[in-house]
């Protein structure tokens, strides 16, 4: 999945938890799936900067 992707998915995680009538125990496995969401993207951003530094120093050789 992109990054662009698991944005969207967080917005969509973001819009359930903010309906009022969304029942307790799916508001949880909701929040649960947008903690995954964003240590996916946490991921996914610590590679892209491993690149990029790795990138940097190549270049500064």
């Amino acid at each position: 999945m992109t990054l662009e992707e698991t944005f969207e998915k967080i917005d969509a995680v973001m819009e359930k938890l903010s309906d009022d009538s969304l029942p307790l125990e799916e508001s949880f496995a909701v929040y649960k799936e947008g903690m995954e969401l964003l240590d996916g993207c946490r991921k996914i951003i610590d590679d892209v900067e491993k690149k990029v530094t790795k990138l940097a120093e190549e270049n500064d050789t």
